[in-house]
């Protein structure tokens, strides 16, 4: 007995020194990295901008796939092995909620469980369905080599004329949206996938798309904070490593009209303060209207750093910007440190996924 008391213990010893040793892990890794290295690390690309003449000069942090990318299970397979080993060793990310979004599950050559929309799954209000449902796609996705799912949607569908939500949120009532949401999120995770939840701080209340342009919110945060931010701080307390930002301004929270995405008072003093966030941030698509008719790729990336975003989606002509960032730097527009803040969490996520 005093032998296996013995081992219990100097098993429990090993743990607690890999556990201790992971922050030194990643302060090594950081030390070795360079000034162009890091803020590559901040950039999630379409597969069609990545670039082999430049990509030893301008790795990247990941890669997101889209249905044109994904031909059938063999493709893939190969596919997200040779995005694993590009330049900066990119996580490979893709929307597969469910229902309508789902890039591999709506795919007939693959042949997967197609999962229902969020809403379907919520109809019954078992949160098992929607643990399911989410490990049901972490599973295939961690057989294809997907590191990251955008998803589940926390976003409360509470407007009937919202034309970009609807059925791929669980419900139109938070406090039913908000264990499902948990349970999905649960669900990915034994599965071995990272998920994300999306798109803070809710897209449910709007009208306009944040693809095609312009999008608001007139509710105050008060408001919000009793409906939107219920799934989110469920998902959060689930163990959430991500959160994905929405375009949408939020006139009497902001007293702007900038977009939620660009806002320092929604990503620090909102979901980083009072949720009390510490993952990674990732910005919805930098390429949507609600950014590109107002802003140049260069000002919104760099906006978004400054708002608090670690990574940026969809960056086109992501060279271009990589250096516009490293002149930000070089010149004290941002800080190396605020660089490294980003990249300390996003080497964090590798490790969680690598154990």
């Amino acid at each position: 007995m005093r032998r296996l008391l013995c081992l219990i213990a100097a098993l429990c010893a090993i743990m607690l020194a890999a556990c201790s040793a992971r922050p030194d892990r990643i302060e090594e890794q950081l030390s070795r990295m360079t000034l162009r290295e890091k803020v590559g690390q901040l950039f999630i690309v379409r597969k069609a901008a990545l670039d082999s003449t430049v990509a030893d000069a301008y790795p990247i942090g990941g890669v997101i796939l889209f249905a044109s990318n994904i031909i059938d299970e063999e493709q893939l397979t190969r596919l997200t092995a040779d995005l694993h080993a590009w330049p900066g060793q990119p996580l490979v990310c893709i929307d597969e909620e469910g229902g309508r979004v789902a890039r591999i599950g709506r795919n007939p050559r693959f042949h997967v469980p197609r999962v229902p929309s969020m809403a379907q799954v919520a109809t019954l209000g078992h949160t098992r369905d929607a643990y399911e449902a989410g490990n049901t796609i972490g599973t295939y996705l961690r057989e294809y080599g997907i590191d990251i799912n955008f998803a589940p949607v926390a976003d409360v569908n509470t407007n009937p004329h919202n034309i970009v939500i609807g059925d791929r949120a669980f419900s139109d009532n938070p406090s039913l949206a908000a264990p499902m949401v948990a349970a999905y999120l649960k669900g990915l995770q034994k599965a071995g996938t990272l998920g994300c939840l999306k798109h803070f701080p809710g897209h449910g209340d709007t009208q306009a798309d944040t693809h095609y342009g312009y999008a608001v919110s007139t509710k105050t945060w008060e408001q919000i904070d009793a409906c939107e931010m219920i799934p989110f701080r469920a998902g959060i307390k689930a163990g959430a490593e991500l959160v994905m930002t929405a375009h949408i301004s939020l006139p009497n929270v902001t007293q702007s009209e900038i977009p939620s995405t660009l806002s320092p008072v929604i990503l620090q003093d909102k979901l980083r303060g009072e949720l009390g966030f510490r993952g990674v941030i990732v910005t919805d698509a930098l390429d949507m209207g609600a950014i590109s008719r107002q802003y140049s790729m260069e000002e919104a990336c760099l906006l978004a750093i400054k708002a608090g975003a670690d990574m940026l989606l969809c960056v086109n002509d992501y060279p271009r910007v990589i250096d516009s960032l490293l002149e930000a730097v070089q010149q004290g527009e941002i800080t190396e440190e605020r660089i490294d803040e980003s990249v300390r969490r996003i080497l964090r996520l590798r490790e969680l996924l690598n154990n």
